[in-house]
């Protein structure tokens, strides 16, 4: 098996370019776009680094929200995301919670309805 069990992470949207704008908001940095069959924005990443990369995309047929997999986003402080999902247009289905010693977690609610996650230690 791979150094990570998982190899990357799509986040299905409806509306690419409110999705995308609701990302950047949020989280501060610019997605960028693959040359693809099917309309992808691919998040940061770095393959030298702990963690998976991912993208939005929209996959025709296949509705965003309610999946059953909740991908979680690296934050230094979760509440910070918080403020800048609400303003974006998402909204906050757990607010910032102790997970122990594992750290903090809150659940976003995206614009396309998608529940996505954030986890910070502090």
């Amino acid at each position: 098996m791979a150094a990570n069990a998982f190899a990357w992470v799509e986040i299905y949207v409806q509306d690419l370019e409110r999705a995308k704008a609701f990302y950047e908001a949020v989280f501060g940095f610019q997605l960028e776009q693959l040359e693809s069959q099917i309309p992808m924005w691919a998040f940061p990443s770095d393959s030298s680094q702990w963690g998976v990369g991912g993208a939005l995309v929209h996959m025709p047929g296949v509705p965003s929200g309610g999946s059953g997999t909740l991908a979680y986003f690296s934050s230094a402080d979760c509440i910070s995301e918080e403020g800048r999902a609400v303003a974006a247009g998402g909204s906050v289905k757990q607010a910032k919670m102790s997970i122990g010693p594992f750290g903090f977690i809150s659940i976003l609610v995206d614009t396309e309805g998608n529940a996505i996650g954030l986890h910070s230690m502090a």
